[in-house]
């Protein structure tokens, strides 16, 4: 297949069907013995895994059901001795009692002192951790101190409910008869009539075994006494939990309030006798045999597991050993036939190819794309200065920053040198895609590369022509033609823009092509004129106009903002177009190889008419970059000067940070040389570029000019005044004078003097105006009548 519109034949390698055929069979049979490995292995670990997480739950359920039964038996405990407790005192007390015959006689036995000596019998004797002994409406009948007593009422609420349950399981007939179901299995260890009853219950925020029983009764047909009862207190997260602890196996048990449990623990819930509600947690370490199994199992599965991947390595790269070579060949030959060597990018073969996909899909369907062709901004400077390396450096960070802005489908080749191409598919809205995917990369490609390890950074930029694919026509040639119109039409723009194809700019090439042979015209009629009037050649060449240069004055921050100088300022008075700002041609000067003669025509005529100017004024003149790298620049310019007569020190050459001006021996040769006679050195745009501070160090800049973007955030936003502020305080430390450029405003003049720049420069002082208005400087007694600007001089 021809791609004419990219001049080339695509030849694709065949495919081998032999090798494609053997590699799938071969990568049949080693996937079949892989699975089959790997599936006996997983069985065997699972199986492992199951048996030993039944294993574990088996004996964790076991564990859990034994802390059950032990609790539910030291409640029956608890119950039964105070059952035992309580029948043995009612047998040999008030059998005494009722022998006398009186009716009351055991409620006299039963005083406070008795019912403290009950109690202190009760934690004594039995191991209690508090017993009380109450009345019927839970008033103590005992003697007890303070600080007892206030304990008791704590407790006492948590009491009335089981005073309630002992006194109807006496009172009432049988406990078969009247008792509910769950009331009968707390009755089940009390002797005779004289039934006790233990409840699991919170006291106190701990899990708490309470017993209450009766100990005073009366026989059948006599007159009911005041019942009086025994509660005891047994606490079971302290000792009594140590010793199920120990009975049981339990590792490290506590008791929590919530299942507080670590990873390693379990937590086994207590919930009160009466209402099921949970009191606590026990919690401790389980035991699991099943883990120690596995634990056990593991390093032998995983030996084995080893050596079947080892046995599966081996063979895999004997199977591949027979067919590498040949699938390297292959790919290697597909690689170099269809991507770049450089940036591993698709070449122009596999960009026709994609294309041609493109257009054949496009022709049936209303899918639109685009095709876009993109070039590097400055390139050859780059490989100029620092050689190929850096170049080659830098296509390669360029194609990566391009290529991580672009969606998965699209498609970034290098058509070669600095040249690339997108193929953007599918953007149903171009209007919202394309600005964001062109405006991202040309962002991208603004930024600073670092090259050569950090020794050089460059800084480029890019221009991008687009064409949308049906809109712009369905000839491959026609559309890459269109693409390339947009991008010189970018190019010619400025640079660092992105254009998209309309029909309007199939002329441009050509207009820029006479815009370009008139300035050079322009130019040679200039630089005869130095020669003399009468110069050969000059009365037949064309008239296009003349070159004039504009001045915009730079005023003093103090002192009534006194003018201190001007800025020159290139423009074209073209004898058909009017007058022309230097973005509509200084593009295609810089194109054509114009610039440096340009340069070098304003830099003569600025220094002749600041020679007429008063003394202790300045004229500040731009300088390109390819002018700096020119070995004989400075000598021009002291040439220049010597022919003017103008002071070295009145002179001042502004570098922009936006171009490309690195940290060189050449470039620092040069300013070097212009600084040792005297001439003064400012940063344009300072601010906006990179790697500021070096230049200032390597340099020994005299001047910084306060980029007008930051001048205009005054008044708006607060970081305006931040990093102005933060720039003239670096002035000042380092004893270098600050212009602040874009003064447009009162409020902005009054605020850039307040923050210590030394001088202003804006439209609020005056615009770019030609030599015969500057009246500021025509004569020096009429200044000081000019030293106070007013507002009206702004255009």
């Amino acid at each position: 297949m021809v791609f004419r519109g990219l001049g080339l034949h695509i030849v694709v390698p065949s495919s081998s069907n032999t090798f494609q055929q053997s590699w799938i069979a071969s990568g049949r049979i080693l996937f079949l013995i892989a699975v089959s490995g790997l599936g006996a292995i997983g069985l065997v670990v699972l199986s492992a895994l199951w048996a030993g997480t039944e294993s574990d739950a088996a004996a964790l359920d076991r564990q859990r059901q034994l802390v059950n039964a032990r609790l539910r038996e030291q409640v029956d405990q608890v119950a039964h001795v105070i059952g035992q407790f309580g029948n043995g005192y009612l047998t040999r007390v008030y059998p005494a009692a009722r022998s006398t015959g009186g009716a009351s006689s055991l409620d006299a036995v039963l005083t406070a002192a008795a019912g403290s000596a009950i109690s202190q019998t009760a934690m004594s004797a039995f191991g209690y951790d508090q017993a009380f002994v109450v009345d019927e409406k839970a008033q103590l009948l005992m003697l007890a101190d303070a600080q007892t007593e206030k304990r008791y009422r704590w407790m006492k609420p948590l009491f009335l409910p089981l005073l309630q349950d002992a006194r109807l399981g006496v009172r009432q007939g049988t406990a078969s008869e009247r008792m509910p179901a769950s009331m009968e299995s707390r009755f089940a260890n009390a002797a005779g009539s004289n039934r006790a009853l233990a409840n699991l219950m919170r006291l106190e925020g701990r899990p708490t075994i309470v017993g209450v029983v009766a100990i005073n009764d009366a026989d059948q047909g006599r007159q009911q006494p005041m019942r009086q009862f025994l509660i005891v207190v047994r606490f079971i997260d302290g000792a009594a939990l140590d010793e199920l602890s120990r009975q049981q196996g339990l590792n490290g048990a506590r008791f929590a309030r919530t299942a507080d449990a670590d990873e390693n623990e379990v937590a086994f819930q207590i919930d009160a006798t009466a209402n099921g509600e949970p009191i606590g947690f026990i919690v401790w370490r389980p035991d699991l045999p099943g883990s120690r199994v596995i634990g056990r199992l593991m390093p032998a599965l995983s030996i084995a597991a080893l050596v079947i991947a080892v046995l599966f390595s081996v063979l895999l790269v004997r199977l591949r050993s027979s067919l590498g070579e040949l699938k390297k060949s292959e790919l290697h030959a597909r690689q170099l036939a269809l991507h770049d060597v450089l940036t591993d990018l698709p070449n122009r073969a596999l960009f026709a190819m994609r294309f041609d996909e493109c257009l054949a899909e496009t022709r049936n369907s209303s899918e639109r794309s685009a095709v876009a062709l993109l070039d590097l901004d400055r390139f050859k400077a780059v490989n100029d200065t620092f050689g190929h390396a850096a170049g080659d450096e830098l296509i390669r960070l360029a194609a990566e920053r391009i290529r991580s802005i672009l969606r998965p489908g699209d498609t970034l080749a290098r058509l070669g040198g600095d040249e690339f191409a997108l193929l953007l598919r599918d953007i149903k809205d171009h209007d919202q895609v394309l600005p964001v995917i062109c405006e991202a990369i040309v962002a991208e490609l603004g930024k600073p590369f670092p090259l050569l390890r950090g020794e050089a950074v460059a800084r480029v930029g890019g221009s991008i022509g687009v064409t949308i694919v049906p809109d712009a026509g369905r000839n491959a040639d026609d559309i890459m033609r269109y693409a390339d119109v947009a991008l010189y039409e970018a190019k010619m723009g400025g640079r660092g823009q992105w254009r998209v194809y309309s029909p309007s700019m199939d002329g441009g090439r050509n207009a820029r092509d006479i815009l370009k042979n008139e300035l050079r015209e322009v130019l040679a009629k200039g630089t005869a004129s130095f020669a003399g009037p009468h110069s050969d050649g000059v009365a037949n060449r064309p008239d296009f106009g003349s070159l004039e240069v504009y001045y915009q004055t730079v005023h003093r921050a103090e002192g009534g903002y006194s003018a201190s100088g001007a800025e020159a300022l290139v423009r074209w008075r073209h004898s058909q177009r009017g007058l022309l700002t230097p973005a509509s041609f200084i593009p295609v000067a810089e194109e054509g190889g114009l610039i440096d003669a340009l340069g070098f025509w304003v830099l003569r005529e600025a220094c002749r008419a600041a020679c007429k100017w008063p003394e202790n004024t300045f004229v500040a003149v731009n300088v390109s970059p390819a002018q700096l790298r020119r070995p004989n620049f400075a000598e021009e310019v002291f040439t220049v000067l010597q022919e003017s007569g103008l002071p070295p020190s009145r002179l001042e050459l502004e570098l922009t940070e936006s171009s490309l001006i690195e940290d060189n021996s050449d470039i620092y040769s040069v300013l070097k040389s212009l600084r040792s006679r005297g001439i003064q050195i400012s940063l344009d745009d300072f601010g906006t570029g990179f790697s500021c501070l070096s230049h200032l160090m390597r340099f020994d800049i005299d001047r910084i000019k306060i980029d007008r973007s930051f001048v205009s955030l005054l008044g708006t936003k607060a970081n305006g005044a931040a990093i102005i502020g933060a720039i003239v305080a670096l002035s000042r430390n380092l004893g270098i004078s600050t212009t602040a450029e874009g003064v447009e405003t009162e409020y902005q003049r009054d605020f850039l003097a307040a923050l210590g720049c030394t001088d202003l420069q804006g439209y609020f002082f005056s615009k770019p105006v030609p030599l015969r208005e500057l009246d500021c400087f025509r004569e020096p007694e009429t200044a000081a009548g000019l030293l106070t600007i007013a507002p009206d001089a702004v255009a």
